[in-house]
């Protein structure tokens, strides 16, 4: 029982290391929640946690290793993605403009509801992002790799990886990030006006300090 509870955390954490860094990803769930309210975030983030539901399926086929082991398709990854971010920044930069420039900024409040496309741009812009692939390279080896370690912290209680539990924790981990994330952002921004589009205009900044990295990356990559 002990043990179990022990993967399943493990498995949350595992989660938590994917979902919660900052990043391309989490400025979208940034955007759609301050612009659109916690529906629209929560959405995006489903959207980047459905591509991971890919990556799963494709490490366990071994098709993830394809990025590692051919660098040109790493290349290409780092250069769609790069022009997706730089894409999706100056819509963000566009939508913050229509929530709070002129009679929006004026009616106090930002824009709610609309034609979210969040889980759109998240689960694309997941597929694209060589550094997601990556983290399946590396932590997700070990959350699929079969096998025990021990937390000799614990006294020596031991962590079964391979293992139902801990997949069923790693996306209980993403599925806490993407719910807690929006609603604490909308919660914030009902309570400070300057906050929403504060984060708006900032999300639209990392996409595209993201996406001119990821393209001389790409360059870098190809020369």
């Amino acid at each position: 029982m002990f043990q179990a509870v022990a993967s399943a955390l493990a498995g949350v954490a595992l989660g938590l290391s994917l979902a919660a860094p900052p990043g391309p990803m989490n400025a979208i769930i940034a955007e759609e929640s301050v612009l659109r309210g916690w529906g629209s975030g929560f959405r995006a983030g489903l959207g980047a946690m459905s591509a991971d539901a890919c990556f799963f399926v494709l490490a366990l086929l071994g098709v993830v290793t394809v990025v590692r082991d051919v660098p040109v398709v790493q290349s290409v990854l780092f250069g769609v993605g790069g022009l997706l971010m730089l894409y999706f920044a100056y819509g963000t930069v566009a939508d913050a403009s229509a929530a709070f420039g002129g009679d929006a900024a004026a009616d106090g409040g930002a824009a709610t509801g609309g034609d979210s496309k969040g889980f759109r741009k998240a689960f694309v812009l997941a597929l694209t992002n060589p550094y997601q692939i990556l983290w399946w390279l590396t932590a997700g080896v070990g959350l699929l790799d079969p096998g025990t370690f021990a937390l000799d912290a614990l006294g020596g209680l031991t962590i079964s990886t391979g293992s139902p539990v801990i997949v069923v924790g790693f996306f209980g981990g993403i599925a806490l990030w993407i719910t807690g994330f929006p609603a604490a952002l909308v919660t914030v921004g009902r309570r400070v006006d300057a906050f929403a589009p504060a984060v708006a205009y900032l999300s639209a900044v990392v996409l595209a300090l993201a996406g001119l990295s990821f393209l001389s990356k790409a360059g870098g990559m190809l020369a």
